[in-house]
């Protein structure tokens, strides 16, 4: 996903509260997107070889898993945009949330797999600069 500066002062901001509170909602989603792409992988060679067979009338019984998948998988990420959250990485599931923190944004971090919010990093850093929660004065 593209890199994305929170210099838009229309841009939503989470208290740690909201954002742990969205935890839920973004594990399922980023789950269900993740089912989606391995049943795209799995069945990807039947559906390519239906394809090319597609002019002779060829066809595959996997048609509807792979539009249910791909219908899931965009569900899956207008659910996530629609929140606000900043989606950093669908792979790993990785998340920022602009926060106000003593007069600026920094991004209070999370990765799928985790169970509540308790990293942050400033706007710049990204993940790498990712620090303990306890860090950020709030």
């Amino acid at each position: 996903m593209d890199e994305h500066e929170p210099t838009d002062p229309q841009e939503r901001t989470f208290s740690l509260t909201e954002a742990n509170v969205l935890i839920p909602h973004l594990r399922a989603q980023f789950l269900r997107i993740r089912t989606a792409r391995a049943v795209l992988a799995k069945i990807g060679e039947e559906i390519r070889k239906a394809s090319a067979n597609s002019e002779m009338g060829g066809g595959s019984p996997y048609g509807g898993r792979y539009l249910q998948s791909l219908d899931d998988i965009a569900s899956g990420i207008l659910a996530l945009q629609e929140t606000g959250v900043l989606i950093k990485d669908l792979d790993s599931g990785l998340c920022d949330f602009p926060h106000h923190s003593e007069g600026r944004i920094v991004y209070l971090c999370w990765q799928l797999g985790e169970e509540e919010i308790r990293w942050w990093h400033e706007i710049t850093s990204g993940f790498q600069g990712r620090q303990p929660l306890e860090s950020l004065t709030r």
